[in-house]
């Protein structure tokens, strides 16, 4: 009786295997044709090829059909998989980055805002989340929120150009003019005869 167990045992661990083998193997064909169709702008046929080892619980499925989509130019369909792949990794910034493309494009800048704050949880001296996080609020005229992200943006990388322009203008909208005309004329170090800053400064005056 114990012989019959260990040979059933045995058999279905060969059939596992042959069935992970033959799996990895689909997979990988299947990604490497949708490269290849992606690489001569076949999107659709890229998706296709997914689809045929589409499986709702793979992270990796769900990202790139997420990217395929949105190359496609279906952005609900594209937000839909991001949402999934950030489901099932939830401490990944990657799919977050990435949900963000088809959100833009829909102009859904609310979804935008949420995506950014969820990145900096994870990550909160990311410059780039910070520095577009700032960019929605001083667009809102939400200057006081504005401000507190180029300022972790401005901390990280004091000399950049982008950093200190809208660092200036914010704090000249919140009435600190002082510290605004300050980073308009290290702005001019940076891009001497700068449109922007000059005009920044002309107000000051």
């Amino acid at each position: 009786m114990k012989l019959i167990k260990k040979s059933i045992a045995l058999i279905f661990t060969i059939s596992t295997l042959t069935f992970n083998a033959q799996t990895s193997k689909d997979l990988n064909t299947a990604f490497s044709q949708s490269y290849d169709y992606e690489a001569i702008a076949k999107y659709d046929a890229a998706i296709t090829a997914i689809n045929n080892v589409y499986s709702a619980t793979s992270y990796e499925i769900n990202l790139r059909m997420g990217w395929l989509n949105y190359m496609a130019g279906k952005s609900k369909e594209s937000i839909g998989y991001y949402q999934k792949a950030i489901a099932l990794m939830p401490a990944a910034t990657e799919p977050k980055w990435a949900i963000i493309n088809p959100y833009t494009v829909l102009e859904n800048w609310t979804e935008i805002e949420k995506t950014y704050l969820a990145i900096l949880k994870l990550d909160s001296k990311n410059a780039t989340a910070n520095y577009n996080l700032g960019l929605i609020y001083y667009y809102r005229k939400d200057y006081f929120s504005a401000k507190k992200h180029f300022d972790v943006s401005l901390n990280l990388a004091p000399f950049g150009y982008n950093n200190m322009l809208m660092s200036a203008w914010t704090n000249y909208f919140l009435g600190n003019k002082n510290e605004a005309k300050i980073l308009f004329n290290k702005v001019l170090l940076y891009s001497p005869n700068d449109k922007s800053a000059l005009e920044g400064l002309a107000l000051i005056k």
